[in-house]
């Protein structure tokens, strides 16, 4: 069973616990971790997606952010993101090699396998510019399926377009954005 703290509006905890299941039933607002693992090919910004395995509880099958995933109770944002990667894609770094990229408030309503999926979060971004061999990660099955690397900008523009294929939040790809833009000046 996974805990997560209820928090305020930035992403505070506010001293009270809330279960995962009953924050995503009720839309009680929480916090998660998103790595981006970001390199740069002929002069273009590419990052790694990961496709969700088909038995997630939401987006199935979706391509989505590097690795992400809830932060845990009493679990600091860069501590849930270094845990993340290394239970994910089976990269182990120290926090010291994350960059922050920002936080964003995601809020949406789905409906998966027939029922209500509220997910109010605050998302702490992060990007660890690195490029890993895709066919030396050790996928977690059970959270990721394949991983491919994939073009910024390209993704940006499909995820404006509501392609289904991509279910990163929009926000966060334009964090990314923002801080690659920023990071060459």
């Amino acid at each position: 069973m996974e805990i997560f703290d209820i928090v305020d509006e930035q992403g505070r905890p506010t001293g009270e616990t809330v279960e995962r299941s009953k924050a995503h039933a009720e839309g009680i607002l929480h916090r998660t971790a998103h790595v981006w693992i970001m390199r740069i090919k002929e002069g273009r910004p590419q990052v790694i997606l990961q496709k969700r395995s088909p038995h997630k509880d939401s987006f199935p099958d979706c391509w989505d952010t590097s690795s992400a995933g809830h932060i845990t109770a009493s679990q600091s944002p860069v501590d849930s993101a270094v845990r993340e990667l290394e239970e994910e894609l089976g990269i182990r770094i120290r926090k010291e090699e994350l960059k922050e990229a920002g936080k964003i408030r995601i809020s949406y309503e789905e409906t998966f396998y027939g029922s209500l999926f509220k997910d109010e979060e605050i998302a702490f971004i992060y990007v660890y510019e690195a490029d890993p061999d895709l066919y030396s990660l050790k996928l977690q099955k059970e959270e990721v399926s394949e991983v491919c690397w994939y073009d910024l900008y390209e993704l940006k523009e499909r995820t404006e377009r509501n392609d289904t294929r991509f279910c990163a939040d929009l926000k966060s790809i334009r964090a990314l954005v923002s801080y690659f833009e920023n990071s060459r000046k």
